[in-house]
């Protein structure tokens, strides 16, 4: 089994969000920011839910404050402006950090799986995405400049 699968972070409201409850499914794994200038690629991280979580994509949002403190707000008050704004369903999990000694087990698991652009370990802004096949393999990372619209044929290739 993969060390994914082992994984449980914490949900919107503190409880544990096990992994394990993944197998079998594709997971698209964001860095979110409420007030980022990457922040509008919610609705494009909506649409790929819509379109795809019926054939076995899961997208999971963790808030981050680590990035131009533009994720400041509580749990409740992020959940309540992904709804209202982007009209988000997919799982936005409870706030962590990505990078340092802090970091989330989760991003640590991430971030040894997966080096970004000229081999950086670290997380550099919001919005940057991890892909992860039905194994529990992370199997694509991308920066935030990177659209979700344009992860579609990556998404439909391991959903095959």
């Amino acid at each position: 089994m993969s060390a994914f699968y082992e994984l449980a972070p914490l949900d919107k409201a503190g409880a544990a969000y096990p992994f394990s409850n993944l197998e079998g499914k594709v997971v698209l794994i964001v860095n979110v920011a409420s007030k980022c200038g990457f922040t509008p690629q919610y609705a494009e991280l909506e649409e790929l839910n819509k379109k795809y979580k019926d054939q076995g994509l899961v997208i999971i949002g963790f808030p981050c404050n680590q990035f131009g403190s533009q994720e400041s707000g509580s749990n409740e008050e992020i959940q309540s402006f992904c709804q209202l704004n982007y009209g988000v369903t997919f799982d936005v999990l409870k706030k962590i950090e990505v990078n340092g000694e802090g970091a989330d087990p989760v991003y640590k698991f991430l971030k040894s799986q997966k080096a970004g652009l000229l081999g950086f370990r670290g997380i550099k802004w919001n919005f940057e995405k991890f892909l992860i096949n039905k194994k529990g393999e992370v199997v694509e990372r991308y920066s935030s400049l990177t659209k979700p619209a344009s992860l579609g044929d990556s998404i439909e290739k391991l959903l095959a």
